[in-house]
C-alpha cells in the first residue's frame, strides 16, 4: 500500500498500519521532504526560542518496517489504482493514503502572511521592531475563509507579552470573522480565551470581514470600520490539494467519510489539513489517519475493528508565559464541549496527540538529549 505525504497525517498512517498489520501490509511512504518539522512550534521562533524540532523522515519510516520513496504525487488513477510521480514512476497500490496537506496562499497584498515554514524569517523583523520602540501597534488578520485560527491568538499573546516585558507600549488588535475568539473549538475554550485576551489587553474585533487597501490601513465590515496600525500580520487562505483522479469538495478539498474514505472511490482514503473537515489541527489529522488504517488493517485480515475517527482535540496555546491547555469535542465541524485550562490534560503535554507519532517523536527526542 502507499502512503503519500511526510507530515503528521502519513506518519501516523504508517505507524498505524507497522502496529496493526505489521506482517500483513507492505507500506511506502511518498514525501518530497527529508524531514518533519514540528510545525505547531514555529510560532515562538520569532521571539528567540529555539527553532521547531526537525525529525529524519527516513528514521520514522524505517521504524514502522516501510519504504521511503522521495518524490511527489503528480495524479492518480484510482481506475488502474495506480499513482503518477512528478518524476515519471508509476506505482500501484491496493490501498491509497493521500496526506497532502492544504495548500496555503496569501489573502492580502499589504499585509505579512504567516508562513510556518518561514516563521522566523518572516516575522523576526517585526518583533525586533517592537523591541526597539519603533512598532507602537500592531494588527491580526483572518481572512474571511476560516483557515486555522490558533496562530494569530498565540502571536498576538507573545507580541503583547514581549512588549510589557521590556515595558514597551503596544497596541495589539486581532480582527476576525469568529463569532468569538476560537469560536470553532465551543464556548468554553473561547470563553477562556477572550478572558486572556481581555486581561492581556489585546482587542478583539469579531464578527469583522477585513480587507487592506492599503499598508497599515484595515477596513472592517459591517460597518465600513477604518483601523490604522503600523504593522499588518495576517493568516492565509488554505485550499486543498486539487489531485486530478480523486473527487473534490469546494477550494480543492478532498472529501471523506468518518473512517477518512474518499468518497466515490474504491480503497482510497485521506487524512489531515487535504481533506474537508473543516478544523485543521494535527490531533484531528493523526485521527483520521488511524481510522484509515484501522480500515485498511481489517481489510488485510488484521483482527481489528474499525472506528470512525474521534473528533477530539488535546492541544496547547502558547502564550508570552506559561502555555495553557486546550480540549475540545468536536461534532458537525464546531466544538460542542471545551475546556481551556492551566494544567495539562494529558501526559505528556502536546502541541499534537497522535495515538502512534507522539510516542516516536518522544523516543527520538530522548536519544537525541543523551547524545
Amino acid at each position: 500500500m502507499l502512503v503519500v505525504g511526510g507530515g503528521v497525517a502519513g506518519l501516523e498512517a504508517v505507524l498505524a498500519l507497522h502496529a496493526l498489520a505489521p506482517d500483513l501490509t507492505q507500506v511506502s511512504l511518498i514525501a518530497p521532504e527529508q524531514e518533519l518539522v514540528y510545525r505547531p512550534m514555529t510560532v515562538r521562533e520569532p521571539f528567540a526560542y529555539a527553532n521547531a524540532s526537525r525529525y529524519p523522515l527516513a528514521r520514522i519510516v524505517a521504524d514502522a518496517g516501510a519504504q521511503l520513496i522521495t518524490d511527489e504525487l503528480a495524479w492518480v488513477e484510482p481506475a488502474a489504482q495506480t499513482i503518477h510521480t512528478k518524476t515519471g514512476t508509476v506505482l500501484g497500490y491496493d490501498a491509497l493514503v493521500l496526506a497532502l496537506g492544504a495548500k496555503a496562499k496569501p489573502r492580502y497584498e499589504h499585509a505579512v502572511t504567516i508562513d510556518d515554514r518561514h516563521m522566523d524569517q518572516t516575522l523576526h523583523g517585526i518583533i525586533q521592531d517592537i523591541e526597539q520602540g519603533y512598532t507602537h501597534s500592531l494588527a491580526f488578520v483572518s481572512p474571511a475563509r476560516m483557515p486555522w485560527q490558533l496562530p494569530i491568538y498565540e502571536l498576538a499573546l507573545m507580541s503583547a507579552g514581549r512588549a510589557y516585558d521590556m515595558n514597551i507600549d503596544l497596541d495589539v488588535t486581532i480582527v476576525t470573522p469568529e463569532e468569538s475568539p476560537l469560536a470553532i473549538f465551543g464556548t468554553g475554550a473561547s470563553a477562556g480565551v477572550t478572558k486572556l485576551l481581555e486581561d492581556t489587553h489585546i482587542r478583539t474585533i469579531t464578527s469583522a470581514y477585513a480587507e487592506i487597501p492599503h499598508p497599515g490601513e484595515i477596513i472592517i465590515n459591517p460597518g465600513d470600520r477604518h483601523l490604522h496600525t503600523n504593522r499588518i500580520i495576517a493568516l492565509p487562505e488554505l485550499y486543498g490539494p486539487r489531485i486530478r483522479g480523486i473527487p473534490l469538495a469546494e477550494h480543492g478539498f478532498i472529501p471523506v467519510d468518518e473512517h477518512a474514505k474518499v468518497h466515490e472511490t474504491q480503497n482510497i482514503y485521506a487524512a489531515g489539513d487535504a481533506t474537508n473537515f473543516p478544523i485543521k489541527h494535527g490531533g484531528l489529522a493523526s485521527q483520521q489517519a488511524d481510522a484509515a488504517a484501522e480500515t485498511i488493517a481489517a481489510q488485510a485480515g488484521a483482527p481489528v475493528t474499525p472506528q470512525p475517527h474521534d473528533h477530539t482535540i488535546t492541544g496547547m496555546l502558547l502564550t508570552n508565559d506559561k502555555p495553557l491547555y486546550l480540549t475540545a469535542k468536536i461534532a458537525h465541524g464546531h466544538g460542542y464541549t471545551s475546556q481551556l485550562t492551566t494544567t495539562p490534560t494529558r501526559t505528556p503535554p502536546t502541541k499534537i496527540a497522535a495515538k502512534y507519532l507522539t510516542p516516536q517523536l518522544n523516543t527520538i527526542d530522548q536519544e537525541t538529549s543523551r547524545s
